[in-house]
């Protein structure tokens, strides 16, 4: 069995050590920690070294991916060297394989975009602003539907920090969907080349107010662990071989 303890939306700021090192030093009951994006406040170096410094300790392998506040400085190279610096594995349209207790468990993430669900999705057409909204929200997805189907693994996990699916926003506002989330990142779970093994888990943040559970089209799990939906510091998960 392997234990996956997520959570998102931190938003950590200089001033604020120690917030979660204890948590993160008394984390035995995971074999892997996801952070899934919006560690930072304003996405500063100074920001991040706050949180490489909490996520230090941890007992177990950290894997990440940025959230929109932590792209929001324009320093997503600075942010991440920080955090790589202190061990903690940054994905970006990559993917990264841990051993635990001789299963291989991959994760691949991505920030992710929105775009929004069906009806109501965005697209490539009219203004250059526009395309580059939609070219943006393909790209990330393809990045992740890449990186999963790369993964040799014997259980895959699929980390991002905007929604994949609808049902994990049920309580947010439904003018702001489609900025909340895209059916594409959804999409790339389901349509990665993982007949083998298929996806197990899928882990995001962003939507404060949303709910906890839902599931793609295709009928992977999806969990929203964003820190307002949390109980306690982390939410875990069991996968079965």
């Amino acid at each position: 069995m392997i234990r996956v303890a997520a959570v998102a939306d931190i938003h950590l700021g200089e001033g604020m050590q120690g917030a979660w090192a204890d948590d993160v030093a008394g984390l035995d009951d995971a074999d892997l920690l996801l952070l899934a994006g919006d560690l930072t406040r304003h996405g500063t170096a100074a920001e991040a070294r706050v949180v490489a410094g909490e996520f230090a300790g941890s007992p177990v392998p950290v894997v990440a991916v940025l959230g929109n506040h932590d792209l929001h400085g324009d320093d997503a190279t600075g942010v991440t060297a920080e955090l790589t610096a202190a061990g903690i594995t940054v994905l970006e349209g990559t993917g990264a394989v841990f051993d635990v207790s001789g299963t291989r468990v991959g994760v691949a993430g991505t920030t992710g975009f929105g775009g929004g669900f069906p009806p109501a999705t965005a697209s490539g057409f009219g203004e250059p602003e526009m395309k580059a909204f939609d070219a943006r929200n393909r790209s990330l997805a393809d990045g992740l539907c890449r990186a999963l189907t790369e993964l040799d693994c014997d259980v895959a996990v699929a980390l991002t920090h905007y929604a994949p699916v609808p049902d994990t926003l049920a309580g947010e506002p439904p003018e702001i969907h489609a900025f909340l989330g895209s059916h594409r990142l959804g999409r790339a779970i389901d349509d990665c080349d993982r007949q083998d093994v298929p996806v197990a888990l899928a882990v995001h943040g962003h939507a404060h107010a949303g709910a906890p559970d839902g599931r793609t089209p295709g009928g992977v799990p999806v969990h929203n662990v964003a820190r307002p939906l949390v109980e306690g510091a982390f939410r875990t998960f069991v996968l079965g071989r």
